[in-house]
């Protein structure tokens, strides 16, 4: 979804709606999101599932309350950093989705996230304006 958003073509590539209730469906019982019918929850679905429906425009199709709870429940209060799931060991890729996911649902004071390039918003503002100076120069 990120590439197709950077390359201008998400609105002519898929039909948004179905999509979007596509990914929702991917919400657990227990708040979390998993990658397809039958599997578990996973705190990386959180960036995957959550930055397509941020780019459709369908993140309140969601819920945000439930999955920022699953989030917060993989978190290791003792040694840091956030896990798949809750009570397995923390890892440097779940704990940075765990983080965007929150950003991405604007909870917790995590900085904004840009949902197609994964870095934060005001970094790709730099980035974009450092670009058009260099065009004007």
């Amino acid at each position: 979804m990120g590439a197709l958003a950077i390359g201008g073509a998400l609105e002519s590539s898929c039909r948004q709606d179905t999509l979007a209730w596509w990914l929702c469906e991917r919400q657990t019982p227990g708040g979390g999101l998993n990658g397809r019918p039958q599997k578990d929850a996973d705190v990386c679905y959180s960036w995957w599932v959550l930055s397509s429906l941020c780019l459709l425009e369908r993140v309140e199709w969601v819920n945000g309350a439930a999955l920022r709870n699953f989030i917060l429940r993989c978190q290791d209060p003792e040694g840091g950093g956030i896990s798949d799931k809750p009570g397995d060991e923390p890892d440097i890729f779940h704990t940075f989705f765990g983080i965007a996911g929150l950003s991405l649902l604007g909870t917790d004071g995590v900085e904004p996230i840009d949902a197609a390039h994964a870095m934060p918003l005001k970094v790709m503002q730099r980035l974009r304006k450092k670009q058009q100076d260099e065009r004007k120069a």
